[in-house]
Order: structure tokens, then C-alpha cells, then sequence
């Protein structure tokens, strides 16, 4: 029996073997040729490294004479299989930095190590690069939009703050408001209705309308999850960045995005909290090809919440992916696009009541205003979608001279209602209302070619750039004055203002109907030149035409104008600015402590003409600045002190001879110090810490503001700070706390001679506990901890103490 089962299994298995011989063949040819293919061939992989050592990422290596080429991770390893055994040559290419050849022998069986060092003279590449390693995470200064040279901030004559991704998810910011309680002077964010906010900066008001150093303004609300960090560039910048950008005198607020990485990874985070507060955000990275040359980054969030007032809610999503392409080892593409979309209902706005003969002086903590009412409606939202699209293509010429071209187009608009209360006495009130259509498109348009080479032996960093910039906005919306009148003190409890009523009366309100645009031509030339290793100096000049075409009343179909600062309709018209920037830096001690100076002009042009029909220049404002930088104990120590003197002339004012027209002798002062610090005293142990006073007046203007400090100018003395602390080792490695606060002086909403609106002095404090690990992180964190109650200089009232708690996956 045994003998006839195995006859019969051998019958049976000998059709299958002959069936499957050719794949049982392939299989052990394959198996051969793998075995014999590692026993011929080698594997080559490296390090890039700054100067100190710290990994840089994006670098690009390829192997002359091949097609093989691939990016540095976040790590700045890269790597290469699969080589035959022989003798090559790879090239390691950073942007702004000398190429540079590196023989290597691949070995078969083995793998072939090849690192190397970015020599000292190009610390900072002319990319965005990521680099790590750095013990003091909050104190990342090095950028390469500031000066859009590749300028080390131990170096450059220009004071800058820069709030890091890594401090912004320590504190769970989220939102611009939370973010930027870490710069210097900022004050309490004014939101407009429709999300939009600002900031100030040395006494100015300014939005972040910068995004990775060009133009890219959002009226709406700006979702911070694909910050890479957030760039506040002090004093005025219009050499560089021009006044399509450059918000105020005072400085402008660079957004810097996430970039994608060499390398797969992400996270997935919830925030939940008071008053329905629910957050939803997600970060995922992956390449895109097999050389990792093509790089794909996903970054998106949703966010719900109401308003801790009786009334009052936001809902809203973004959408911002990003693709970098490394086409070859001299040419590189980025593209970063936001979208993002919200429905809310406007903050409280509240505009005292301003006339009367009687001199007085309120303050919006005691004047019965109440904190908790809108005495509006959620039947009156908002809506607004915002597309911000950038794209920027790099091209090393030679090993002295780089290409870079950008294209950014800006795109908001703004459907439904915007609100606003409007004070009929000192203790009533009456709702305005805006409801329509606004859209506003910008399109930048750049160009920058940036040398780096010595002439004599001194080192020149050169950039040359030709800038277009393009505006475009459109209005279709009735401005509604409700027709009653009430008591914000008594308040009956059955008012209440609701869409039906405001739609009602658009019949009766005004109308503005009509589309403008302006175009602004401008080169520039910036130049920072070595005399000796320690003592540099900058020069920098901006040739800027701006051409204004005129307002357009698609009612009667006219192009007329519109009104200037006097008040009378101006048609196009055009107007031409000169602007320079210089600055010296001497390193006191090489890299690491260095004292500066700066001279910077800013500009705005002016719409209008005078009595005598001539038309009018554009504003000036020059900026003298010293101080002294520090980079100090390997990073661990880092920081600003400066004193700045900013004057404005040719500020439009009334004429005092025809109150129909006006004139424009018009100046300002402000001037103050500013102290910036992050501080790493020991391993777990951060600082973040600063300064700002501010007197800011009025030294030529209309008789009833003359030597006053200017209403929206906040407060003239601000203290910011935030210590975290991370055990470093043990069961409770990851376990952190954090604290911190924001302070001001009492500033002025109102400010003249006859009524001065004060808005209180305010201290703030939030505080954290984090656990973060490899795979996940939880914190919990307490805003306002002792429910202050503070208002925005438009006098919108603050939340009180606020709970949040996230969880975040990583992988």
C-alpha cells in the first residue's frame, strides 16, 4: 500500500514540476544574478553639513557623468545603491554656494562613505534649507528672505524676529494672534470682521502680507499649520520688499512656509476646548520618485468654535500642499499653494462716539460697555475663500552667481456681512453694516539675480532684482447705517438686529459699485561688501513706479477716480519714489557678538492733489538704527538690543487756509529700544523673552493732535515672555511645562485734544504641561489664565481664561 502511494504521488508530481520548470529556472537565475550582482557591485551614502556642523537639508548630490541624483534629508544624509565597483566623482550643489567635486572608490560588497562640510564663507545657502541640530530650538535666526542675501543675522545691519515652528507647537498657537505673542512690540492682534489681522511694529500698524518674501496679502483669516516660522522684519523695508508688501514704517511680518523633505513622514493632530473648540490638522510628506528629487508636502486644517460672547461663531477649512523638484543639479522648482475658506461672524468693533464740543476723556473699561454682548446676529456671517499661489524655479549660472524666479498670485474675497457699532453718544450705539461682494487679486511678479564672489580679495554678496507688482480690486456692496439707535448700557433684552431687518434697508443705503487697480514697476540693487572679515557695510537702492489707474463706477460707467486723502476725487495717475538702505556690521567677536547700524527708507504714495490742482507726493519715512547682536555659549544664548529713531515727513493733513483741501507737510516721530533673547541655559531649559518701548508723536499736524502720540500707535511699553523646561532623561523623559505672558502699557483708541479713548493697561499669562514622544504628543494648555480683561485698539474684547487640550500621531 505504502509502494503504490508514493507511484502515485510521483505520477502525479512529475506533470507539475514539468508545468512550473520554467518558473522554478527563473527563480534560481534570478537568486544567481542578485547574488552575483551584490558581489559586484557597491553602495556609496554621505553627510552635508553646515559649518557647525549642523545637518543641511535639500542639498543636492548627483554623480557626474550619470544619471543618479537625489536630495539631503532633514538629517542631511543621502544615498546611492547599486553602483558598480569603479571610480566616480559626485557633486555636492547648494544654491549660492560653490559647487564641489568629491572623488570616491566604490567597492563591490561595501559601502563607500563620502561626507562633507560647507566651507565658512557660505553658511547660509540661497534656498530654504532646514536645519537641525541646534540646541537652542527657539533661537533659528539664520533666513534667506531678510535680506535675500545669503547674510548670517550675527551680520546683517537689519534688526529681525523669528518665531520657529518648534515654539509655536510648544505653545499650541493657533492662530496669527497666538504666534506672533512672541514678537517684540506686537501688541494685542486687531482682527478685522472678516478674520484678517494686524499686528503692530515700532508704533505702526502692520499685517503679515509678506509670504516667503513677496507678496501675498489675504483679506481673511491666514490658518498658521504650514508655518515654518513667521519672520517680523523691523523698520522700514520698501528698498526690498517694496509697499505692495511692506505694511508700515514700522516693519512687516513674513510668513514662511513648511517645505517638503526628502523623506516620508507627517502627523495628525486634535485641539479641543472651550466653547465648542475643535481643531483638526494634518501634515504628511512623502517623495515623490525614487531619487527623492521630487518632493510632495500635504498641510491642511479645519477649525470650529464659537465666541465666548453671547453670540458669534468661525468654521472654517485650508487646503496647502507644496512640490519641490530638484529637475537637474543646477535647477530646482517650488510650488506652495493656500486655499483657504471661512464662514463667521464678525468680532465686535466698536467706533466711539467722537463728537461733541465738550472736552472728556473715557476709558473702555469704565465706560459700561459691555464685554460678553456683539448685539448683533449669527444671521449675518461672513464669508470668505482666499487662494495664495507661489512658485519660485532657482538656477545656479556659475558657481558665483545664481537665477531666481517667482511668481505669486494673491486672491480674496468676501461675500455676506461685516459689522461694526458705531457710537451715537458716550453711552449709545448704532449698527453699520456692509453687505455685498469685495475681491482683491495681487499678482507679484520677480525677478533676482544674486552673486557672491571677491573682488580684491573682499568678499561681495550682490543681489540685483527687477519686481511687477499688480492690484486689482472689485466692490459690489451697500453700506447700511441702521436706523436705531440704543442704549449699550441698557440694552432691551428684544433687540436684536437679524438679517431681514439689514436686507431691508439696502434700498437705502450706500452704494459702491466699482473696480480699481494699480500697477508698480521697480529695480533694485543691494550690495553688502567685505573690507575685512569682521567689518562689513550695505548699500542698497530701489528705483519704484507706481501708476495708479483709477476707479472705475461700473453704475455709470466712468473712470473718475477716487477720492484722494483730501476727500476730492482724483483720476490716474502716476508717481515715482526713490528709497536706499544701508547698514555696517563689525564682529566684535567673529560669529558670535557684533555691533551695527542701519539708515532705511520707506515710502507710500498719496492719492489727491492740492488747492492749486497739483498732485501730491509720496510719503517718506527714514529709519536710523544701532545696536548690538549675540550668538553666543555654541548657540545657547542669542539675542538683540537696538535703538531706533524713525521720522515721517510729507504726511497729508488738512489745509488750515480751505478745509476742502489739504496739504502735505505733515511728520511723526517714533523712536524706542527693542531687546530680543532666546536662551538655552542647559539641556531641557528654554527662554523666550523681549522688550519694546515706543514714544511715538505727532510733530506736525492738524491742532487737535499736535504733539500727541497717535490713536492706534498701542501701547508705549510691551513685555513678552515664555520659559519651558523638558525632562531630558528618566521615566518622564518628554515630560514638559511652559509658562509665559504679555504685558502693555494703556494706549489710545482716540487720542486728541478735545477726547482721548484710552484702552486699559493689560497682563496676560497662559501656561502648558506637554508629554512628547516619538510617536505621539498630548499637551493641555490654559490661556489667560486669570481671565483679564483686555481689548484690541478697535476695541474688541479678549477671551477670557481659555482650556485646550491636543493630541498629536506621529509617523
Amino acid at each position: 500500500m505504502r509502494y503504490i502511494c508514493g507511484v502515485y504521488a510521483q505520477i502525479n508530481l512529475y506533470p507539475l514540476l514539468m508545468k512550473h520548470l520554467f518558473t522554478i529556472l527563473f527563480a534560481i537565475l534570478l537568486g544567481s544574478s542578485l547574488a552575483l550582482q551584490a558581489q559586484t557591485m557597491g553602495n556609496l551614502s554621505g553627510k552635508v553639513t553646515m559649518v557647525d556642523g549642523s545637518p543641511l537639508a535639500s542639498a543636492s548630490v548627483s554623480i557626474i557623468g550619470t544619471t543618479k541624483a537625489t536630495l539631503t534629508d532633514e538629517n542631511g544624509n543621502y544615498s546611492f545603491n547599486n553602483l558598480d565597483a569603479g571610480s566616480y566623482t559626485i557633486k555636492v550643489q547648494v544654491l549660492g554656494s560653490p559647487e564641489k567635486d568629491l572623488p570616491v572608490q566604490v567597492v563591490a560588497g561595501q559601502t563607500a562613505i563620502v561626507n562633507y562640510q560647507l566651507p565658512k564663507e557660505n553658511v547660509t545657502a540661497l534656498q530654504e534649507v532646514t536645519v537641525s541640530g541646534n540646541k537652542n530650538k527657539f533661537s533659528k535666526k539664520e533666513s534667506v528672505y531678510i535680506a535675500r542675501l545669503p547674510l548670517k543675522n550675527i551680520e546683517n545691519p537689519q534688526v529681525y524676529n523669528s518665531v520657529s515652528k518648534e515654539l509655536i507647537q510648544e505653545q499650541m498657537a493657533v492662530d496669527l494672534g497666538s504666534v506672533s505673542k512672541n514678537v517684540p512690540g506686537a501688541g494685542i492682534p486687531t482682527i478685522a470682521n472678516q478674520g484678517r489681522v494686524t499686528f503692530l511694529s515700532r508704533g505702526f500698524e502692520t499685517e503679515p502680507n509678506a509670504r516667503n518674501g513677496v507678496a501675498g496679502a489675504a483679506f481673511s483669516s491666514i490658518d498658521p499649520a504650514n508655518l515654518e516660522r513667521v519672520e517680523a522684519i523691523k523698520g522700514p523695508s520698501a528698498t526690498l520688499f517694496g509697499t505692495s508688501i511692506s505694511s508700515s514704517y514700522g516693519g512687516l511680518y513674513n510668513r514662511v512656509t513648511k517645505k517638503p523633505y526628502n523623506g516620508f513622514g507627517g502627523e495628525v493632530s486634535y485641539f479641543g476646548g472651550s466653547w465648542n473648540y475643535n481643531r483638526l490638522v494634518a501634515d504628511i510628506n512623502s517623495p515623490v520618485n525614487a531619487d527623492k528629487t521630487a518632493l510632495f508636502r500635504l498641510n491642511t486644517a479645519t477649525t470650529f468654535q464659537k465666541s465666548f460672547q453671547d453670540l458669534g461663531f468661525t468654521n472654517n477649512i485650508s487646503v496647502m500642499p507644496s512640490f519641490s523638484y530638484q529637475v537637474t543639479d543646477r535647477l530646482s522648482l517650488l510650488l506652495d499653494v493656500e486655499f483657504g475658506q471661512e464662514k463667521g461672524t464678525s468680532v465686535v468693533r466698536f467706533n466711539p462716539y467722537t463728537g461733541g464740543t465738550k472736552v472728556r476723556t473715557l476709558n473702555i473699561a469704565t465706560m459700561g460697555f459691555p464685554y460678553n454682548k456683539t448685539f448683533l446676529s449669527n444671521d449675518l456671517p461672513y464669508q470668505t475663500q482666499m487662494l495664495n499661489i507661489f512658485g519660485q524655479l532657482n538656477y545656479k549660472i556659475s558657481s558665483q552667481w545664481t537665477s531666481q524666479t517667482v511668481i505669486s498670485r494673491a486672491r480674496s474675497t468676501i461675500n455676506g456681512y461685516i459689522t461694526a457699532l458705531t457710537g451715537r453718544s458716550d453711552t449709545s450705539l448704532r449698527p453699520q453694516v456692509i453687505t455685498g461682494n469685495t475681491s482683491f487679486i495681487a499678482t507679484d511678479l520677480q525677478q533676482n539675480f544674486t552673486g557672491d564672489f571677491k573682488i580684491g580679495g573682499h568678499r561681495n554678496r550682490v543681489v540685483i532684482g527687477l519686481d511687477y507688482y499688480n492690484n486689482s480690486n472689485s466692490f459690489d456692496r451697500v453700506t447700511v447705517n441702521y436706523n436705531q439707535t440704543v442704549s449699550f448700557i441698557h440694552t432691551p433684552s428684544t433687540y436684536r438686529i437679524s438679517r431681514f431687518k439689514i436686507d431691508s434697508l439696502t434700498s437705502t443705503g450706500t452704494l459702491r459699485k466699482e473696480n480699481n487697480h494699480d500697477n508698480t514697476y521697480a529695480a533694485y540693487v543691494s550690495d553688502v561688501f567685505n573690507i575685512t572679515d569682521k567689518l562689513s557695510v550695505m548699500a542698497s537702492l530701489r528705483l519704484d513706479r507706481y501708476q495708479y489707474g483709477g476707479v472705475y463706477n461700473i453704475s455709470t460707467g466712468v473712470t473718475a477716480g477716487g477720492l484722494g486723502a483730501n476727500g476730492v476725487q482724483t483720476g490716474p495717475y502716476g508717481q515715482t519714489a526713490l528709497s536706499q538702505k544701508m547698514g555696517a556690521v563689525y564682529e566684535v567677536v567673529k560669529d558670535k557678538i557684533s555691533v551695527f547700524g542701519n539708515y532705511m527708507n520707506g515710502f507710500f504714495n498719496e492719492s489727491g492733489v492740492f488747492a492749486n490742482g497739483s498732485q501730491f507726493k509720496p510719503e517718506h519715512a527714514n529709519q536710523l538704527e544701532f545696536g548690538v547682536k549675540g550668538d553666543i555659549l555654541d548657540h545657547r544664548l542669542v539675542g538683540t538690543v537696538s535703538y531706533y529713531d524713525i521720522q515721517v515727513k510729507d504726511m497729508i493733513r488738512p489745509d488750515p487756509n480751505d478745509s476742502q483741501y489739504s496739504i502735505q507737510d505733515g511728520t511723526r516721530l517714533s523712536k524706542g529700544v527693542e531687546v530680543d533673547l532666546t536662551a538655552n541655559p542647559f539641556d531641557g531649559l528654554n527662554i523666550v523673552a523681549g522688550y519694546a518701548y515706543n514714544d511715538s508723536k505727532l510733530t506736525h499736524s492738524d491742532v487737535t493732535t499736535n504733539g500727541l502720540r497717535p490713536a492706534y500707535s498701542g501701547p508705549a511699553r510691551m513685555l513678552n515672555f515664555w520659559v519651558s523646561y523638558r525632562m531630558q532623561q528618566g521615566d518622564l523623559r518628554g515630560l514638559g511645562l511652559g509658562f509665559g505672558g504679555n504685558s502693555g502699557s494703556s494706549s489710545y483708541n482716540v487720542n486728541t485734544t478735545t477726547l482721548k479713548v484710552i484702552v486699559p493697561a493689560y497682563t496676560i499669562l497662559d501656561a502648558s504641561v506637554f508629554y512628547d514622544q516619538p510617536k505621539y504628543r498630548i499637551g493641555f494648555k490654559v490661556n489667560n489664565i486669570t481671565s483679564e480683561q483686555a481689548w484690541s485698539l478697535r476695541l474688541t474684547p479678549q477671551a477670557p481664561a481659555q482650556f485646550i487640550g491636543s493630541l498629536t500621531l506621529k509617523f
